[in-house]
């Protein structure tokens, strides 16, 4: 009996864990996610994104209406067999125009390169415009530097125009119609974003796009004649051509 006591082996006596050395870690609570930006309102209809400032993007749609209507009385003018007689009392304006125009640009690329806070006035919220996805063509290059250098090649051609040859001088015409043209229908797409789909106006926006429609009224009444001068240089130097 002894023996077999001898052979039975201890119980083996459990121990208590080790105390750890350091307290574990308490999670820290997370930030609550950050509120979207206010130029992106997914979830809102245009017409909702267009009550966001009332005054703003009212006066934005006003805008739009008269650049619309300017495009298709353009559009009607070109189709018209007789031509709006030229106002050299005018001319001057077509640089005035020009120049405001570089400086409202100029100055929207400024704050969408710097990456600054433009002014913006009583009117509107330029900065959500400038700060949106749409402030910049293709996502590259600004919009601002896009219509700087529109206006600058606006009051090159007008130079060309003024100065050169005849034949100079009508394709310049056409330039110069061509390039407000564009910018007509390129303003009326950007002053529809800021309304209908950013929820804000932009007033330097709304600056720029008045200049350039007016630029347009401007600039039409020359496109036909400058057309029909280059159709008479074309006609004679193939006669020249003939006669030769």
């Amino acid at each position: 009996a002894q023996t077999e006591q001898a052979a039975t082996p201890a119980p083996v006596q459990e121990t208590a864990p080790a105390a750890p050395t350091s307290a574990p870690a308490v999670p820290t609570p997370t930030a609550p996610p950050a509120a979207p930006i206010t130029s992106n309102y997914s979830n809102l209809s245009p017409w909702e994104r267009l009550a966001l400032d009332p005054i703003g993007n009212g006066l934005a749609v006003i805008v739009l209406a008269a650049m619309i209507v300017s495009a298709i009385a353009g559009a009607i003018f070109l189709l018209r067999a007789s031509a709006v007689p030229h106002l050299p009392a005018r001319e001057w304006l077509i640089p005035a125009l020009c120049i405001i125009g570089m400086l409202v640009a100029g100055y929207l690329a400024y704050v969408e390169t710097a990456h600054v806070e433009a002014v913006c006035g009583p009117v509107g919220d330029c900065n959500t415009v400038q700060q949106s996805e749409y402030a910049r063509l293709f996502g590259i290059l600004p919009i601002g530097v896009l219509g700087l250098v529109g206006y600058v090649m606006i009051l090159l051609a007008w130079g060309v125009e003024r100065w050169a040859n005849r034949q100079l001088s009508g394709y310049a015409s056409l330039a110069i119609f061509g390039m407000a043209a564009f910018g007509l229908l390129f303003s009326i797409y950007l002053t529809f974003l800021e309304p209908f789909v950013i929820g804000a106006t932009c007033a330097w926006c709304l600056t720029s796009a008045v200049v350039m429609t007016a630029l347009f009224w401007l600039v039409a009444p020359r496109a036909r004649p400058a057309l029909a001068a280059l159709r008479q240089i074309a006609e004679g130097d193939h006669g020249e051509g003939a006669k030769g």
